[in-house]
């Protein structure tokens, strides 16, 4: 009996070789123990308080900073020259932060670099938003970034941003969020009236100018005033703020999801959360930062703005922000900032489309990314024939996976979408022409660009590991 048991458990050479020489993903839900799964969990506590707090990129820059500042970090100051050990940031205008620790290694020999975006699709006010018809108070907005405008529609919003008064001073708006707050909705058309509506195509089904959104319906005490609505809210808002409807033209204003980043499923494998694109990623890349200690090369973190329109702008990484950041750091040492980006390695932090087998006809199944695989590795990104896209080198991308397979990252390959499906974009391109060496990792999403995104916990774990490794490496 035991001879016939050997013999059954024996692998066949086909069997062996098949081991040896297929590429085989890995499923993090199956090989993970219970303790590094217990691990998983209690990161993603900490993920979720900073996404419930972090919903515009404002608030994302002011909780990094608090949380660095927490650790020992302090701003930048280029004409000081730092040495090993220093902990230092670089906020860009309130929307963008870089932080870095300074490691034991001459600065000329490159320095590691993690960039992700900290901005969502949303929708935002217009400069002239707040008007009154038939009795009811609307604001005007205009959507900012990739959206389907029919998911905005009969949500519960809250409203976030900041207004500066006629005499300068600041004021900050956050309301949707808190127990008993009031909260605002696109309205939408119901089905026994739409059915002209429900014959057009998707894109064109809810219109951007009608994105309204409802604010208020009880009319300011007063008959012989007339928009006696819009009245009452400008009252309301003048009490609260001490603002007038002028102060809404320099305003920063914008309506977001009010849903609390919460669990998903029986087992609470998932995280479901408005603006997993792209704070899961800048999270573990700023946090495996505080995490790195004393690095060998200089680590810098950077969290970015405007990546959803084309990361266009000051805040963006289309501009020369990080570039200046570096020349900085590096001129007290006697180098030049070309002389330590060239030498440079970067993780381009996104997400990536996770296979979805409710709609898999968009995605092809040998060089997608899967939920519980863990952090998702892009040679390119882009579209068609590999338009607007870093393409990472063979060297580097191999570079990349040793270290991963090394330190015991859970990784896989993932490309967005068939070739001629559609496709995106995101930071590398813009960190590859500082002459870095760069390739986009991140986590696979659900739904993503949606109001209400998910995504596995294992996989946002794993991306940290995958940035605090990098960050302590020799690549």
């Amino acid at each position: 009996m035991d001879s016939e048991n050997k013999e059954s458990t024996e692998k066949t050479r086909g069997e062996l070789l098949r081991e040896k020489l297929f590429y085989e993903g890995t499923n993090l839900a199956k090989e993970l123990d219970d303790s590094e799964i217990a691990q998983s969990d209690n990161y993603c506590e900490d993920y979720k308080a900073f996404m419930a707090a972090s919903k515009t990129e404002r608030e994302a820059v002011e909780e990094i900073c608090r949380m660095a500042e927490e650790r020992g970090f302090r701003p930048f100051d280029k004409r000081e020259k730092y040495e090993t050990g220093a902990k230092i940031y670089r906020i860009n205008r309130g929307k963008a932060i870089i932080l870095a620790v300074v490691g034991s290694k001459p600065l000329d020999e490159g320095v590691h670099i993690t960039a992700a975006h900290i901005d969502s699709p949303r929708l935002d006010l217009k400069q002239n938003p707040l008007y009154e018809d038939t009795d009811l108070a609307f604001f005007k907005t205009h959507y900012y970034g990739g959206i389907k405008k029919y998911q905005w529609t009969t949500i519960p919003l809250a409203l976030h941003g900041v207004i500066f008064r006629a005499d300068g001073t600041k004021v900050e708006v956050r309301v949707g969020e808190d127990e008993g707050d009031p909260q605002f909705c696109v309205t939408d058309l119901l089905p026994h009236l739409a059915r002209e509506q429900m014959k057009k195509p998707m894109a064109e089904a809810v219109e951007g100018e009608n994105l309204n959104v409802l604010i208020g319906g009880r009319p300011f005490r007063d008959d012989k005033a007339s928009e006696l609505v819009k009245l009452a809210i400008l009252n309301l808002l003048n009490e609260k703020y001490g603002i007038t409807e002028a102060d809404f033209l320099s305003a920063e204003l914008t309506m977001v999801p009010a849903a609390k980043p919460v669990d998903i499923g029986f087992d609470r494998a998932f995280i479901g959360a408005y603006g997993h694109d792209d704070k899961v990623c800048a999270y573990p890349a700023a946090t495996a930062l505080l995490d790195c200690g004393v690095p060998e090369y200089t680590s810098v973190c950077v969290l970015t703005d405007k990546e959803e329109i084309g990361s266009e702008g000051n805040t963006g990484l289309n501009s020369d922000y990080v570039a200046y950041f570096i020349a900085d750091l590096a001129r007290p040492h006697g180098f030049e900032g070309r002389d330590v980006l060239c030498s440079s390695k970067c993780l381009s932090a996104d997400v990536n489309a996770a296979f979805d087998p409710i709609y898999p006809n968009v995605l092809e199944k040998r060089n997608a990314s899967y939920v519980n695989r863990g952090v998702v590795l892009s040679k390119f990104t882009g579209h068609g024939g590999k338009y607007d896209t870093n393409d990472a080198s063979a060297e580097y991308t191999a570079s990349v996976i040793r270290l991963f397979d090394d330190r015991g990252v859970a990784w896989q390959m993932g490309e967005l979408g068939k070739v001629d499906e559609g496709g995106g974009g995101t930071v590398a391109k813009y960190i590859a022409s500082l002459d870095v060496d760069v390739i986009d990792v991140g986590v696979p999403v659900l739904s993503m660009h949606a109001p209400f995104e998910i995504v596995s916990k294992l996989d946002v774990y794993a991306t940290y590991r995958a940035m605090l490794e990098f960050y302590k490496s020799k690549l």
